[in-house]
């Protein structure tokens, strides 16, 4: 269990620093482009876990679902690069815990599970923690707000078609098409808006690649080892550590609110997957197939 907590606390600190990047790299290169170069610098980093894996786990039976799934991430992806330069990091981040929320409420309308009062009890009070960190009414709702709620809504999609994939494919080929298919989905969009780093930016760019990786190569082992309901809870330090990189980098101050809602959100989510667990589902596998922003 110590292991698993240090693989998981090191693997929110390279997200948080994933997040303080894109935030450093978003007043001067425009956040698609750098989508494009956190996926090409991406794939070079996974290259040997996937030459390692072997090319005969490979197969599909629903190679147009992965192409689906790629599109999403690519959509997921850029709404959160977009997002996290437009409000502060620990606001992003605490708004981000809503994806197992809305993961629950997608598998109701895409796979036809059964949600029971519990767990729709747990949902509407992660969202009422989302309630929380917005204030409507008390705050304006920004365009930043927005694309956060939309990435995460977006990743609960892509968890809930791994879910239906699971049956279906080997876990590398899950993984590896959703790598490879991310990138050149993703330079489309980036070449009508075509920015050549220079200088510095190179290193920050190929650091956001290295970075993203290590810490999804770090989630899933902790994934691996340990039951879904022992992990999830680590990933509330990802508020923490985005906190303080927000407050040293770029003098953001969280206020109150925006710790008590993401409280309220990350205990309804481990709520949720704990309940998930108990009654079989494969969250551990949602997870570590799921590309991390």
């Amino acid at each position: 269990m110590v292991r698993v907590a240090c693989w998981m606390l090191f693997a929110c600190l390279c997200f948080s620093m994933m997040n303080g990047i894109v935030r450093h790299l978003g007043g001067v290169i425009e956040p698609i482009v750098v989508v494009f170069f956190r996926c090409l610098f991406g794939l070079v980093a996974m290259a040997p876990f996937l030459l390692r894996a072997g090319f005969s786990s490979l197969r599909t039976e629903k190679p147009m679902l992965h192409v689906v799934r790629g599109l999403v991430a690519v959509v997921a992806m850029s709404c959160w690069f977009y997002g996290i330069t437009l409000m502060p990091l620990a606001e992003a981040v605490a708004l981000s815990f809503t994806t197992p929320l809305f993961s629950s409420i997608a598998a109701v309308i895409l796979l036809g599970e059964v949600m029971r009062r519990r767990r729709w009890t747990a949902t509407v009070v992660g969202f009422i923690g989302t309630l929380i960190v917005l204030r409507p009414g008390l705050s304006e709702f920004t365009t930043g707000s927005f694309l956060i709620l939309t990435a995460a809504l977006l990743m609960a999609v892509n968890q809930v078609m791994v879910k239906y994939l699971t049956g279906k494919d080997h876990p590398n080929a899950i993984v590896f098409w959703l790598v490879f298919l991310v990138l050149p989905l993703s330079f489309a969009p980036a070449a009508a808006f075509w920015q050549t780093p220079i200088g510095v930016e190179w290193v920050w760019l190929i650091s956001l690649g290295m970075i993203a990786t290590l810490g999804h190569q770090l989630m899933v082992r902790s994934f691996a080892i340990a039951d879904a309901t022992a992990v999830v809870p680590f990933e509330f330090m990802r508020l923490p550590f985005v906190a303080l990189i927000g407050f040293l980098a770029f003098g953001e101050k969280p206020d109150l609110w925006t710790w008590v809602g993401a409280a309220v959100i990350v205990s309804s989510s481990v709520y949720i997957t704990h309940r998930e667990s108990q009654q079989g589902h494969i969250v551990s596998s949602a997870k570590s197939a799921n590309i991390e922003p």
